[in-house]
Formats: structure tokens, C-alpha cells, sequence
């Protein structure tokens, strides 16, 4: 005979026959499944920690939920979790660990983001560390009103408003922003620079912020591509002063955004938090070298991105 789950109806009569005093094996009896069903019933959904007593409503809903946990991840294979696991570490986001996973075809069954998110948060809970190669937002953010640039005027810079339209629409290629990111204690730093259409990106590690170390870096970065390089799109800080040093070395033009405009990058501001992810705010540059840097750079540029059908920064920019 095949064993059936003892159903809701059963439950409210297991408790109108407990209170009335019936023992377990006469309620057994009454509703003709075997004694040791209706003790492990009383012993699974008894509320234990409040009073003892038998609520049928209470002992339903635990049921449904054991059940729906129990059935979570079924579906999935144990090889299949190895793969997210994998992508995970790469610091591929959940939604881009679908995107790649289907890109591929990695698994035979569809998975969403969420049920990786659960899948990361159970590890967690375990003493895993999964979670700690999610993209950290832990910047607190405020709205300035009427600020003032009070930082260094820069006279003959070009406003962003003086920028060409088609650069705003990311339709064409070689408009990059550029930016710097600091760490902990000390003048070292690093400058990004990231292109607009397809979010690939340059690191240079600076030993200081001044201008002829970011000039010298910049340099060099440019000279990677230089033909790749048409518009540099930066904000107001002190250390883009001499921009025109690095304009003639290389046919390419500097524009300013709106001072605390940062959304006018917004480009270079992901880029920035996602670096985050390998260079905490919280540690020193000091130690860290311009081959660490491109090494980070081509983790982000082989990274899959969403608004690209998951293909990586890399195959866009050189259209592979």
C-alpha cells in the first residue's frame, strides 16, 4: 500500500480528538493510519516552544514549507553547483553567471539569478564564503545641493556639454572616461580608464596622484591602442590639469562633466565598483604593481555582460 501524507482535514480532527483526550493509538485508529504516523505528526508540528499544543493550521504550513524546501534544488546537479560555484569565484555576478551559463549551454536545466542569490546565501549560512565575491555596495550615498567645486579652476577646459552627441549614445567606439581610485593610507593609487561602448578597461598604477604621474601612466596606456583612443571624458579633480600634455602626445580630446556629476561617467563609476571587489577601500596600494593591475584589468574585461548578450568587454572591443 502506498503511504499518503496525512492530509489538513486529518490534522484538524487529530486535534479535536487529542483534546477530548484520546490517546494516540485510539486517534490512530479513528483515522485509520498507523500509530507511529500520528506520533511523528505530534512530534514534527507540535508547537515545542511555546506551549506543547497541537495547532492543525500551524502544522500544515510547516509541512508546506519542508516540502517546498526539500524540493528546492533538486533539479540541479551537484556538477551543475560546481559550475556557478566556479563562475562565482571568477566575480561574475549571479545575473552573469545566467547569462554565461546559457550563452554555453553549462547546464541542461534553466536557473535564475534568485535561486543562485538563495543557492549563495544557504552557503553562507553554512560557513561558506561564496557571498564575499558578490560586488559589495556598501558606499553610502548623499545628494549634494548647490555645491561648490571648491577644487582647482581649470581655465580652457572643455565642458561636457561641448562633447559630440554620438558620444553620449555609445553607438561609436574609442570615447573613454577616465578616473582615479584610492586605497588606504598611503599616495598610491591607480587611474582607470573605461570605453564607453564596450566597458573595456585600462588600469595604470600611480606611485602619487600628481599630474606627471598620471600623465606618464596615461600615456602609456594610450599607447596600447592609440588609434583606439578619440575622446577622454574625465571630472574636475586637480590631477587632469594638464590634460593638454597628454592631448599632444595623442590625437585625443578631453572633456570635463559637472562638478559631483558622477552619473555623467557612469562608465567609469562601474568600472570603479567593480575594481573594488579586487582592491578594497579599506587596504593600501602600496604593494600593489602595474602587472596585478592588468591582471584585474582582464578578469573585468573577460567578465560577461548583460547589455551585451553576455559576450565579455574583450569580444566587443576587438570584435571577436
Amino acid at each position: 500500500m502506498k503511504y499518503q501524507q496525512i492530509t489538513s482535514e486529518e490534522r484538524y480532527i487529530l486535534a479535536a480528538l487529542r483534546k477530548q483526550g484520546f490517546s494516540v493509538v485510539a486517534i490512530a485508529k479513528n483515522l485509520d493510519r498507523h500509530r507511529s504516523t500520528i506520533y511523528r505528526e505530534i512530534n514534527r508540528n507540535s508547537c515545542h516552544h511555546i506551549d506543547g499544543s497541537y495547532r492543525p493550521s500551524k502544522a500544515h504550513r510547516r509541512t508546506v514549507a519542508r516540502r517546498r524546501r526539500s524540493r528546492r534544488n533538486r533539479q540541479y546537479s551537484h556538477g551543475d553547483f560546481k559550475v556557478i560555484r566556479n563562475l562565482l569565484r571568477k566575480k561574475l555576478s549571479p545575473e552573469q553567471v545566467v547569462g554565461y551559463i546559457r550563452r554555453f549551454g553549462l547546464m541542461a536545466k534553466r536557473i535564475s539569478h534568485e535561486t543562485i542569490y538563495q543557492y549563495i546565501w544557504r552557503d553562507k549560512a553554512a560557513g561558506g564564503t561564496l557571498w564575499t565575491h558578490l560586488r559589495q555596495s556598501s558606499k553610502q550615498r548623499r545628494k549634494r545641493y548647490k555645491a561648490y567645486d571648491s577644487r582647482g579652476r581649470l581655465a580652457d577646459k572643455r565642458h561636457i556639454s561641448e562633447r559630440p552627441v554620438s558620444v553620449e549614445s555609445r553607438k561609436y567606439q574609442g570615447h573613454w572616461e577616465i578616473d582615479t581610485v584610492h586605497g588606504r593610507g598611503s599616495n598610491h593609487c591607480i587611474v582607470t580608464l573605461s570605453e564607453r561602448k564596450t566597458g573595456y578597461v585600462m588600469i595604470g598604477k600611480l606611485p602619487d596622484k600628481s599630474t606627471a604621474a598620471l600623465n606618464k601612466k596615461v600615456i602609456s596606456l594610450i599607447n596600447r591602442d592609440p588609434a583606439g583612443f578619440k575622446t577622454i571624458t574625465a571630472d574636475n579633480g586637480t590631477e587632469f590639469h594638464q590634460y593638454k600634455k597628454i592631448e599632444g602626445r595623442h590625437d585625443v580630446r578631453f572633456y570635463f562633466a559637472n562638478p559631483y556629476h558622477s552619473w555623467e561617467r557612469g562608465s567609469n563609476e562601474n568600472i570603479n565598483g567593480l575594481i573594488r571587489q579586487y582592491l578594497p577601500k579599506t587596504e593600501s596600494m602600496e604593494g600593489l604593481t602595474q602587472q596585478q593591475c592588468n591582471q584585474i584589468a582582464n578578469r573585468l574585461n573577460q567578465r560577461p555582460r548583460k547589455r551585451f548578450g553576455y559576450k565579455t568587454p574583450e569580444e566587443m572591443y576587438y570584435g571577436i
